[in-house]
């Protein structure tokens, strides 16, 4: 019993791998060229216009806007904020559906200007929200429904279009994750009132802090460009409440180097997830997320579901391994919105009406990937992984003498 509990205070030491001297996060940044990156921030300062709509950021809107294939970009400090605008913006109030199984900014900027998120459970099989859930939480004080594109994979846009249309709904996305990814042949960033990126250094495009809304509607649009400035229409000239949600020139400096090394991202991704999907693939008990190899995809997550019967262990206890061997896994997006405050004082039964969410928030583990990884390092992590699935029996009574 005493080897048993020393194993559990080494659980480095458990795998016989070297563990990884430099911890490996999930998100870390990709960068692109740097000499580039230089370069504009140079440029910036010789210009000494660093904020305040200058030509890095009208470059950056342009640029996003004919990639994503829409009429308007309007870039953000960050897409908690443009969140908060759009929703201002289409004039949501009351009620607004959303899943739970998100992170948390997308229920905070409705709470945090006093519109409550109706939190709606999601479909196992796309982790995203499930539109035949959605009519039963509709009620006269609903007036929009936000779908979330997790993981890069878009929500059902049908279904959910048809749905607000019937109710006279407003329809916006959550497009965090998606950036550079399709449905049905159009890019995400083209679908319903308006949709809003993330370009957070964790992202697979980013400037360093920061987010974009898009969108085909001109009167919306143009209601988002004077709310992100304060209400300005020109100087002097304030016609309408606005807050301060600009980008400045150094994070459009950033995107737009991004951009220019957008392929190369996509083609490190894509290697990644192949490679996790080949070493991981006869593995009892976990699964790897699928992308729909028609439809363009970041490939920015690599998404492990955990079956703890088949598995041999619970998701948990296989994240402090990976952490104890500096492979900082994380467990998105656990315990869920609806078991965080304020949402779990407000409803404290949604738990009862969330039973798909409830299950895969104990499941879900996301890996390190991206441009800072190096197949040696997938080779790594996919060996510890696999020596834990071969030895679940040994582990679960470290696990269990642990407690005694």
């Amino acid at each position: 019993m005493l080897q048993i509990k020393q194993q559990l205070n080494n659980l480095a030491i458990f795998t016989g791998i070297p563990t990884f001297t430099e911890k490996l996060h999930v998100g870390r940044p990709n960068i692109g060229n740097r000499e580039s990156l230089l370069n504009r921030i140079n440029d910036i300062l010789d210009r000494r216009w660093l904020t305040n709509n200058g030509p890095y950021v009208q470059e950056f809107e342009q640029r996003i806007a004919e990639f994503v294939g829409v009429k308007h970009c309007i870039a953000t400090c960050n897409a908690t904020l443009a969140l908060e605008i759009a929703i201002r913006a289409a004039g949501l109030k009351g009620e607004v559906i959303v899943p739970s199984f998100t992170f948390i900014a997308t229920a905070h900027a409705l709470q945090w200007q006093e519109i409550t998120p109706v939190f709606c459970d999601i479909d196992p099989k796309t982790h995203n929200i499930d539109p035949k859930q959605i009519e039963q939480l509709i009620t006269p004080r609903t007036t929009g429904i936000i779908g979330v594109h997790l993981w890069g994979r878009p929500c059902n846009v049908e279904a959910l279009s048809k749905i607000a249309r019937t109710h006279n709904l407003k329809l916006m996305f959550d497009a965090a994750h998606a950036f550079g990814c399709s449905h049905q042949g159009r890019m995400i960033g083209s679908f319903g009132d308006a949709e809003v990126f993330s370009f957070h250094a964790t992202k697979f495009l980013n400037t360093f802090e920061g987010g974009a809304i898009v969108t085909n509607n001109d009167e919306l649009a143009a209601k988002i460009r004077l709310m992100t400035n304060f209400g300005f229409a020109g100087m002097d000239n304030v016609i309408y409440i606005g807050t301060n949600g600009k980008m400045h020139e150094t994070s459009a400096a950033m995107g737009l180097t991004g951009l220019e090394s957008l392929e190369e991202f996509v083609a490190i991704n894509y290697h990644n997830y192949q490679q996790y999907k080949k070493e991981l693939q006869s593995i009892p008990g976990l699964k790897i997320i699928a992308y729909d190899k028609t439809q363009k995809s970041n490939y920015q997550y690599i998404v492990l579901e955990i079956d703890e019967k088949d598995f041999g262990i619970s998701r948990d206890y296989l994240v402090e391994i990976l952490q104890a061997e500096n492979v900082i896994a994380r467990k998105y997006f656990y315990p869920g919105c609806h078991n965080m405050e304020p949402y779990r004082s407000y409803f404290p039964y949604n738990r009862l009406l969330l039973p798909k969410t409830e299950k895969l928030v104990n499941r879900v583990l996301c890996l390190p990937t991206g441009t800072a990884l190096k197949p040696e390092d997938i080779s790594k992590i996919c060996q510890i992984i696999n020596l834990v699935a071969a030895n679940s029996c040994e582990l679960s009574k470290v696990r269990f003498y642990s407690h005694i």
